[in-house]
């Protein structure tokens, strides 16, 4: 046996340890030799190399550790937020060869000699076994698992190469490429690797979270076509076993472990703009506390709408000792009166404003926070005392953050902040050489470093607000969607970066972050305005709308793209507003079963086997499929439709699924379909959230059979929503051949609703309708679609007979 030497630094939560390991691979754990009940619906089984625990989280959820040095290191609080599970029922049965664990969904046999997993469901079907096939690397510790030929993998986190990763090798470590050129380097999107989270969905019916913080690497049957495997230099093997069977449910179950997405602000729905205050790199001179303002202004002149405003690097004094990658929090000296600033930025509506910082200190020319930081031990510990980086897995250093940094500007008017850099702990920073800590201990802290330095801001802001917290950042590992939004990294405004970001906010949606932006129109580069306008498209049907780009002196303006672009961007911003119910309420479905707002054809059809490489189309919400345009002077594009019955949104012509087609696409149009029994709530367009009271809700509803939709309402910004304030309006519809009925129920929650007036779009010939036997009367028919006004009552049923 190859033995390695590790070095655990105990920051929170890792033991401060110098241990000896064996070589740990999965079949080299010996046989059973004793096995013991440790309650808490745990079981210790010792063999004759090492130790495992299995803990069963719930009759679908099982936790297997194994130690080779009879040691368990302590839970740690960064990528799972739930250790505590309710008791379950675990039958156990041993003969002298096997010992098999019952609960309701799943048999687990344990071979004894040698120690060998096997997991079935309730029918007898084999879900995973392990294998003795492919052996773990020396030096490393892991799982060996046998592949099934028709097994297909996603997760993995945000990644912009691949959806189905059969067949392919990958290693998750947070951090981008490197190396220049930046095409061949920094801007290599197999390498690209922002947002890594451990964990897979399978075709199987089942996924596994490997529960670790070092590198991993993923075999997915690239070795050996029978065999996968997960591995890593983490000495304890530690891994969750989540059964569905479909994935929507395995989502659900990996994020009862990880944590759900926290509700945002309802304005956050709305569209986010970023602004460099007139001057990127290389021309801070032209920055200034009006432009933001201006900036702003014409977005109202131009009547279109917007909610939130970040600044980005500029604004601030690059430092003595770190520049531009790292934080003085000291304005540059050619921003006069920020205070007037925000106050001229919120009299013009906009419901939050924030900043771009880093995770380093640095001193500026007043202000010497890296100094005071060092002397008073908040930066994480360096040789010489030469730290720079804020020591987030450290309470006090957070909290002497924040006081002595944050509040400098959070008092002026900074709502939240966008934490950018977090790869850059221990690992070569994107604008300097800084590495920051180095050494064996690091190993272990790298990828969980950006989850700590989002939930800083996160947690303090929220606090300071009281208010739901809005962290905007790019890097991040497993649990990061708490924390709770990415951004996809600065991709160049070429088209050959656009459908590669789609396919990282596809992989991130089905690794647990539901919510998700990327910089519209792309962010380095003058963007064509044919990319610029087909990008925006996109990113209107993305989990956050943020527009966001770095060319001077144009940054991302639709004005600046010309009156074409401009009529386009008002358009689907116009459109997105007028969804914001529809939107919100698919927030609520993320916040309580971890099914993002924009879901990868495969989280619906992982029977389709037609889905599991589409890159390029996605459901927004759970009954509008979306297929932006990535192709240069494309003027059509085909589009798969899954099985159902679908509906072009442009024309309202009508296809059956399980086909291709071929569709129009001219420049205003981005090919949306919606599925049949859709029942999509909007609402007027508003400049900004909270413009107006909206007591109007029209139901977009596509009858195909039996279908129903939750409309979720609360106030919008308080944490009031975790007690349960909060109302949910169901509406169901039930359609057969030339009659449906549609059945709003009363709200249900203490959140009360005011009565409102539904208008029912029936897509489909609806010439009479009764409400609870009274007639309505009929206020449009146009191109097959009806139009009836009910008022409502959230007190009472109301059923509407349509004909």
């Amino acid at each position: 046996m190859i033995k390695i030497q590790f070095v655990l630094k105990n920051i929170l939560f890792v033991l401060a340890a110098v241990c000896i390991c064996p070589l740990i691979v999965a079949q080299e754990t010996g046989r059973v030799r004793n096995i013991s009940s440790e309650g808490d619906n745990s079981f210790h089984l010792k063999t004759s190399d090492a130790d495992v625990k299995i803990k069963f989280c719930t009759p679908s959820i099982v936790r297997f550790r194994t130690s080779w040095n009879g040691e368990f290191r302590e839970e740690e609080p960064y990528m799972v937020s739930n250790y505590h599970w309710d008791k379950v029922d675990v039958r156990r049965k041993e003969t002298a060869d096997k010992v098999t664990f019952q609960t309701d969904r799943l048999n687990i046999e344990i071979e004894k000699d040698p120690f060998q997993v096997s997991i079935y469901d309730k029918s007898g079907n084999l879900l995973s076994s392990d294998t003795s096939a492919t052996p773990i690397p020396e030096g490393h510790s892991g799982i060996a698992k046998k592949l099934r030929a028709d097994e297909h993998f996603f997760g993995f986190g945000e990644r912009m190469d691949f959806l189905d990763r059969r067949g392919k090798e990958v290693t998750l470590n947070v951090g981008r490429g490197l190396g220049k050129p930046h095409i061949t380097g920094a801007y290599n999107i197999l390498e690209a690797n922002y947002a890594p989270v451990p964990f897979f969905m399978s075709t199987g019916g089942y996924g596994i979270f490997y529960h670790t913080a070092y590198p991993s690497t993923w075999d997915m049957g690239k070795s050996d076509p029978e065999t996968y495997r997960f591995f890593s230099e983490d000495p304890e093997a530690d891994y969750y076993f989540i059964y569905g069977p479909d994935l929507p449910a395995i989502l659900d179950g990996y994020t009862s472990i990880t944590g759900k997405s926290p509700m945002l602000p309802k304005f956050a729905m709305g569209l986010h703009v970023g602004t460099y205050s007139g001057g990127t790199w290389g021309h801070e001179e032209k920055t200034s506390a009006r432009y933001p303002v201006a900036l702003v202004e014409k977005f109202r002149k131009f009547h279109i709408p917007v909610d939130v405003l970040h600044l980005d690097s500029t604004w601030r004094m690059f430092g003595e000792n770190g520049g531009s990658g790292a934080t003085t929090f000291e304005w540059r000296e050619t921003f006069h009166d920020t205070g007037k600033m925000f106050d001229s930025l919120y009299a013009l509506n906009l419901n939050a404003v924030g900043l771009h910082v880093r995770p380093r200190f640095d001193n500026g020319k007043k202000l010497r926070l890296l100094d005071k930081a060092r002397e008073a031990g908040y930066v994480y510990p360096e040789p010489g005392n030469s730290g720079e980086f804020v020591n987030f897995f450290d309470e006090d250093a957070v909290d002497w953050w924040w006081k002595n940094g944050a509040m400098l500007v959070a008092r002026q008017g900074a709502m939240f902040f966008k934490t950018d850099e977090g790869s850059a702990f221990g690992r070569k920073a994107n604008e300097s050489d800084k590495t920051g800590p180095q050494g064996q201990e690091i190993k272990s802290l790298h990828n969980v470093f950006p989850i700590a330095y989002a939930r800083a801001p996160y947690e303090k802001y929220q606090e300071y607000n009281n208010m739901r917290g809005m962290n905007h950042t790019r890097e991040g590992y497993a649990g990061i969607q708490r924390y709770p939004f990415i951004w996809a990294g600065d991709w160049p405004s070429e088209w050959q970066y656009f459908e590669p970001v789609i396919t990282a906010g596809l992989n991130i949606g089905m690794s647990g972050v539901g919510y998700w932006s990327h910089n519209m129109g792309g962010f380095e580069h003058v963007a064509d305005p044919e990319l610029y306008i087909r990008w925006c498209q996109f990113g209107f049907f993305s989990p956050v709308a943020h527009l966001f780009g770095m060319e001077h002196p144009n940054y991302k303006e639709p004005w600046n793209y010309g009156e074409e672009a401009q009529r386009i961007f008002k358009q689907y911003d116009d459109l997105r507003y007028s969804l914001i119910p529809y939107i919100y309420s698919t927030a609520y479905q993320n916040h309580k079963t971890g099914m993002p707002l924009m879901r990868a054809l495969v989280l619906e059809y992982k029977d389709d086997p037609n889905v599991y490489t589409i890159t390029d189309q996605y459901l927004f919400g759970e009954s509008m499929l979306i297929c932006p345009v990535t192709t240069k002077g494309a003027k059509t594009r085909i589009v798969y439709l899954p099985e159902g019955k679908w509906t072009n949104y442009w024309t309202g012509e009508q296809f059956d699924g399980k086909q291709y087609l071929n569709v129009l696409c001219p420049l205003d149009q981005m090919p949306v379909f919606i599925k049949g029994g859709a029942i999509i709530p909007g609402q007027e367009v508003v400049q900004y959230v909270g413009e107006k009271d909206v007591d109007t809700i029209t139901l977009d509803i596509y009858p195909d059979g039996n279908s129903s939709f939750t409309l979720y309402d609360d106030d919008g910004k308080s944490l009031d929503y975790q007690e349960g304030q909060y109302a949910l309006t169901r509406v169901e519809v039930t359609s057969g051949e030339d009659q449906a009925q549609v059945t709003i129920h009363p709200s249900e929650g203490k959140y009360k609703l005011g009565n409102r007036t539904y208008n029912l779009r029936l897509h489909g010939r609806y010439s009479t309708a009764e409400a609870d036997g009274k007639p309505l009367r009929l206020q449009q028919e146009k191109d097959g679609v009806s139009v009836f006004s009910i008022p409502g009552n959230n007190r009472k049923k109301t059923t509407i007979n349509l004909k």
